[in-house]
């Protein structure tokens, strides 16, 4: 892992340090024109947030049957970048909201299920730092829980009416549209991979610690 860090990082700051370069290259979208550009890095947070909601569900299923420390500490970590990246779209939405509804925040199905989700997440840090004993298992109960409505935010803009444009976006941008827009996912989905690679690294190097002050401890009784 530790061989493949400094390549991805390197990477990783390149792509971002470009990233506006070919934002402002793309084409103005004909109705909201320069405020649509949020739309490179509004998306892609989201992007990233849903892979760490893939990890955080699939390593809280592993822990919560299998009771694995590793993949108790992968979910802790997703958990922690669901909620860094889902605080990117929550931020970045109304700023484009403000422009394009004349208002900065909507109770309509997809913003409050997006919101709702996040607070989700939250919860989960909160069971696994302050719940006591056997707050891990219920920590990863949460994980799951938040794993499985996921979906539902997604689709929610096409089973109710909202002012949130439909899913069928991305697929339907201009054609000088989508290379910055995948480079910017492209992106995203990077630094996703490097911070949770550093956090598990932190994580297991404060579970070793932890062992050797508990061997110390049991040496010195």
């Amino acid at each position: 892992m530790k061989k493949f860090f400094v390549p991805l990082a390197a990477l990783t700051a390149a792509m971002f340090a470009y990233a506006p370069i070919a934002i402002a290259n793309a084409p103005y979208e004909s109705t909201m024109l320069l405020i649509q550009k949020i739309f490179y890095f509004h998306v892609p947070s989201w992007m990233a947030m849903y892979a760490g909601i893939a990890v955080c569900g699939a390593a809280s299923v592993v822990y919560l049957f299998k009771s694995r420390p590793a993949a108790d500490r992968l979910a802790v970590a997703a958990a922690e970048l669901i909620v860094l990246f889902g605080a990117i779209g929550l931020v970045t939405g109304p700023l484009w909201g403000r422009k394009a509804w004349g208002v900065w925040w909507q109770w309509d199905a997809r913003l409050t299920m997006a919101l709702l989700l996040e607070l989700v997440f939250i919860a989960y840090l909160l069971v696994r730092a302050y719940g006591g004993p056997g707050s891990d298992k219920l920590a990863a109960a949460v994980g799951i829980f938040g794993t499985a409505v996921s979906p539902f935010v997604y689709v929610s803009v096409n089973i109710w009416r909202t002012v949130h444009p439909l899913n069928t976006v991305v697929p339907t941008l201009r054609a000088g549209m989508f290379g910055p827009f995948w480079f910017c996912s492209a992106a995203f989905l990077l630094l996703f991979t490097l911070l949770i690679m550093m956090r598990t690294q932190l994580a297991s190097e404060q579970a070793m610690l932890d062992e050797l002050y508990l061997a110390e401890d049991d040496d010195t009784v």
